[in-house]
């Protein structure tokens, strides 16, 4: 998927944990297949999973999850990662990697929730969590600061798709939204902490709940309108509206919020359409969510 990426088996898998976690050495070794787009991932036996970052940049979010993830863990009412060993750059791998334990559930899909307001509920309450929580010396959430900031990689990617007319985005209607959004006001409250990553390849659910929320490579404070991206990436509008009064998000951060996840999705279109059909489907899912909830 991207330039850069190291290569990785389960043979690699199985020598990095035999030479650093002796005692899993015999655990079987399968690759899980997975839309994410950052790590690889391994189950370890029947109750952990190794996630390798593919890029040296999701290195550097090893070190953040270690760091944070019992702190976070301990303060929200769903399910997060745990890390259970942490590895490092070994076998002519060359970055740090973990262990963690398997959270069972499966990610939703768009389209095809059985309880989407139940699961608004239970994801208004996560963010409610994380906004809430209180602790010293905070990391900055990657995209967490002024929308602004998305400006140029977001119009970017807007001519990307003008010259991609297979894709049929009506690249004229989300540049008006885009500019629309930029003229809402910004944030001017404390920032909040954040998951800054709710894509549906992030959340796990069982029986249409809510089970586990993972990847928190993106996680530290800023705009609270960063953790509003479930309601255009996976919540029909029914229960976007669910979602939206249990957090009483008022409606700049609402406007902020939606465009946000649709720079995110018109960024991610161009560049995953070839490698990665989950974030490319999804990001078309928010494209036509987005232009109809105007």
């Amino acid at each position: 998927m991207h330039p850069g990426q190291h290569p990785i088996d389960a043979e690699l898998v199985r020598r990095l944990v035999a030479g650093q976690f002796p005692r899993w050495a015999e655990l079987a070794v399968e690759r899980f297949p997975s839309g994410g787009t950052v790590n690889a991932m391994y189950r370890l036996g029947d109750g952990m999973v190794v996630r390798l970052p593919l890029v040296r940049g999701g290195a550097e979010d090893v070190a953040m999850e270690r760091q944070w993830l019992p702190l976070l863990a301990a303060r929200l009412p769903t399910a997060i990662p745990e890390v259970l060993g942490a590895g490092e750059p070994a076998e002519g791998y060359p970055w740090p990697w973990s262990v963690y334990r398997w959270r069972a559930g499966e990610p939703p899909e768009a389209g095809a929730l059985s309880r989407p307001g139940r699961l608004a509920e239970d994801l208004a309450a996560f963010v409610a969590a994380m906004r809430g929580i209180t602790l010293p010396r905070a990391p900055t959430a990657h995209r967490g600061g002024p929308l602004a900031a998305q400006d140029a990689e977001t119009r970017a990617a807007i001519g990307q798709l003008r010259g991609i007319p297979e894709e049929g985005v009506d690249c004229d209607a989300v540049a008006a939204a885009w500019e629309d959004a930029l003229r809402a006001p910004e944030w001017d409250g404390p920032p909040v902490w954040l998951h800054a990553d709710l894509m549906p390849g992030n959340l796990l659910v069982d029986d249409g709940r809510l089970a586990s929320v993972i990847d928190f490579g993106c996680t530290g404070v800023g705009d609270p309108a960063c953790d509003l991206f479930p309601a255009w990436n996976l919540l029909p509008a029914d229960a976007r509206a669910v979602f939206r009064e249990a957090l009483g998000v008022d409606g700049a951060t609402w406007i902020r919020g939606r465009a946000r996840t649709l720079s995110q999705a018109l960024i991610a279109l161009p560049y995953y359409r070839g490698t990665n059909p989950a974030m490319a489907e999804n990001a078309r899912h928010v494209i036509r969510a987005v232009l109809e909830d105007r």
